[in-house]
């Protein structure tokens, strides 16, 4: 295992990307569990939904979460400001504005990666998000869109927005394809380039630089934090969770936990949500990469998939799948 960060624990983050359909609030008190350092973001929620829609499923969350952040999609400043107000009143440590997501639908709503043309329009809706609430404002965005590949393009798109106040970026280190690619291809082919978040970190050094993008393993992740100030994980965290589990000991420290352990310590979340009539499936599909390569690994992610949607299901299908995983490791 690569040597611990150096980077001073009160600067270093770790985070969960925004993920659709995946970071909801069971998702991300089981990563707290995992990781208790690390920065949790939800889901990407439009500002109209906020304003307009069922806020209670919208920003559900449940204080073991914290800190966590609300990612905002959305290109008018009132509006945004307005949602950003609200998210912060709900209980969110931070407010984040999705400039990357590719999608066709994000694009016809003129928001997410197309911003990165935008960054007067970019600025103007900080400002307006940073005056209307009392927590940070941060900005998830690409290199650019399409043929963009100008360094001093983005670096303007930056020195705008973090003129109107933001001090913090996440950047998935790829351009956006806008046309062709479909969201999931445009998370793998268009080329990583990681060198431009390492540039802009040695160029700006007064704003927190996080990457993102194609972060794989433990080792990877902790390659970057010579070179920018944390890595924001994805996939890797999502499909392979204990991973965020090792990392998050590895930078600060604590005691590395067997998967069993974790899983107890999530046990009083899932018998609250039970108890108040959340669906184990709703809850469990979180939980199926936690043997992601281990022996028994399939079995646990079986007897999770076949039992939780059954009426009644309740933990005691964790512990079967938990038990029969456990025999084919000590196999």
């Amino acid at each position: 295992m690569p040597a611990s960060p150096a980077i001073p624990p009160a600067q270093l983050r770790l985070s969960v990307a925004p993920m659709m359909d995946w970071t909801d609030t069971h998702c991300r008190a089981f990563h707290r569990v995992l990781a208790p350092h690390a920065r949790l973001y939800s889901e990407m929620v439009h500002a109209n939904a906020v304003i307009h829609g069922d806020r209670a499923r919208l920003l559900a969350m449940d204080p073991s979460e914290h800190p966590v952040a609300l990612q905002l999609g959305g290109s008018e400043p009132g509006l945004l400001a307005q949602a950003a107000r609200i998210g912060a009143e709900a209980g969110f440590d931070e407010i984040n504005l999705n400039c990357g997501c590719p999608s066709d639908r994000v694009q016809a709503g003129r928001f997410g990666a197309c911003l990165m043309r935008e960054p007067v329009l970019v600025a103007d809706s900080v400002a307006a998000m940073i005056a209307a609430c009392p927590v940070p404002v941060t900005v998830k965005c690409r290199l650019g869109v399409d043929d963009d590949h100008e360094w001093e393009r983005f670096l303007a798109f930056i020195d705008t927005v973090a003129a109107a106040g933001c001090r913090s970026f996440i950047v998935h280190a790829r351009n956006a394809w806008l046309q062709g690619l479909s969201p999931k291809e445009n998370r793998e082919v268009p080329p990583l380039r990681y060198d431009w978040a390492y540039r802009l970190k040695r160029e700006r050094p007064a704003l927190q630089v996080v990457v993102n993008g194609g972060i794989a393993d433990a080792a990877e992740a902790t390659a970057h934090l010579a070179h920018v100030d944390g890595a924001m994980l994805g996939r890797a965290a999502y499909h392979t969770p204990y991973l965020l589990h090792r990392l998050d000991v590895q930078w600060f420290g604590g005691p590395l936990r067997t998967r069993s352990e974790l899983l107890h310590a999530y046990r009083p979340y899932v018998e609250a949500q039970l108890a108040r009539g959340v669906f184990l499936r709703h809850i469990t599909r979180h939980l199926l990469g936690l043997f992601a390569g281990e022996p028994g690994g399939r079995a646990f992610r079986q007897v999770l998939s076949e039992g939780a949607h059954r009426p009644g299901a309740g933990w005691a299908l964790v512990e079967q799948a938990l038990a029969l995983t456990e025999r084919a490791r000590a196999a």
